[in-house]
């Protein structure tokens, strides 16, 4: 894959995809600007190395075609010159994009064709650069016009983010340190059937947490009660059960329905009661879990072991992302709702590598080739 370090950029225009695809609260404030923040050291180094000018491509949200105010990219626009200390021009449209130090063009899935990797947008993009960088790892599993397309129409590398993702997560599937546990939850096993095949092929121990649990449960005969079960993953738990890698809750946190005020019952076992939902694992489960992740040499993190956004049932996931930033093992946590999770706990910053793309890293492990990284190779 081709870096900043093959890519000459003095006195030159700089097209760099980034991934801004912040959350929002209602009034339209960045509540998390960890994306922005992971895009400055290949920004502050283009600048560095003499770029002439930096034109910013970014998405934000799925807005239904055409410009929509509720997708605009001027609150990470807005952010991105605080940072910077410099003044981020927003550009509405690819017809006015004004020459500058750093520019931002508002959302390119705005554009008709984005989404299709259409080779005349690209030839659009294009025409605002010289030299082309993709740091946007989030995006880097869609084969899209401003990852994709464009990226064979410049001379293009991968931004520092995109290489160190990329490179972090292939060394701990080529060459782990010993044991390697892989955490995985969340709610499918649908979801993450490639993952946990991966992992069960690559790692030592495949620890199981969050509602995709539950297949598992039905699959062995046991009770689930009202617990979010998906029916499409019995079958692909049930090919998975008997693995001596793999490894379930012995205990959960039931409560009546999904809510913070919600009746909370411990269960002493994995059958939940009629009228009763599985929520968490249980302390039994958390304390093995976080002796097997103490024990190890690489663990790989990605899903919540319960609804850890509700109180009563967070106590699973705080538990594991203790353990993770208690060890001295290379912990890498594979974004989406690990991330949430490590940050509402404070501990975001006690991880060797906290991806940025949690579809793309997923893709990565399952083997899959990323059309964004492969344009740059």
């Amino acid at each position: 894959m081709r870096t900043l370090d093959d890519l000459d950029v003095a006195g030159k225009r700089v097209l760099v995809r980034v991934d801004f695809n912040v959350p929002l609260d209602d009034d339209r404030n960045i509540t998390d600007d960890a994306r922005i923040q992971a895009a400055l050291p290949t920004l502050k180094e283009l600048r560095e190395k003499g770029a002439s000018g930096l034109v910013l491509l970014a998405h934000l949200g799925r807005p239904k075609g055409g410009p929509d105010p509720k997708f605009s990219l001027k609150p990470a626009a807005d952010r991105l010159g605080e940072l910077l200390g410099v003044d981020v021009v927003l550009a509405p449209d690819l017809d006015d994009v004004p020459a500058g130090d750093v520019v931002m063009v508002e959302n390119v899935r705005f554009f008709e064709g984005e989404t299709k990797n259409d080779e005349d947008l690209a030839k659009r993009y294009a025409a605002l650069a010289d030299v082309y960088v993709n740091d946007a790892f989030g995006a880097a599993h869609r084969a899209h016009a401003s990852t994709e397309a464009v990226a064979h129409l410049l001379p293009s590398a991968a931004g520092r983010l995109l290489e160190r993702e990329v490179t972090t997560l292939n060394g701990i599937l080529e060459d782990p340190k010993r044991p390697m546990v892989a955490v995985v939850g969340g709610a499918k096993v649908t979801d993450k059937i490639g993952v946990l095949e991966a992992f069960l092929e690559k790692a030592d121990t495949v620890l199981i947490g969050g509602a995709m649990c539950f297949p598992f449960f039905k699959a062995q005969g046991h009770e689930v009660g009202s617990s979010l079960c998906e029916e499409e993953g019995l079958e692909p738990a049930k090919a998975l059960l008997g693995n001596a890698k793999l490894e379930l809750p012995t205990d959960l946190v039931a409560g009546r329905e999904f809510s913070a005020d919600t009746e909370v019952q411990p269960l002493d076992g994995i059958d939940v009661p009629e009228g009763w939902m599985g929520l968490d694992v249980g302390p039994g489960t958390a304390e093995r879990y976080s002796a097997i992740i103490a024990a190890a040499g690489t663990v790989f993190w990605n899903g919540p072991m319960g609804a850890f956004e509700l109180e009563p049932f967070a106590a699973g996931t705080k538990a594991v992302a203790e353990a993770m930033a208690a060890t001295d093992a290379t912990t890498v946590v594979g974004g989406g709702d690990s991330a949430a999770a490590l940050a509402q706990f404070g501990l975001a910053d006690r991880v060797s590598h906290l991806s940025t793309g949690g579809g793309a890293s997923l893709e990565l492990i399952e083997g899959k080739e990323l059309p964004g990284v492969k344009a740059l190779s």
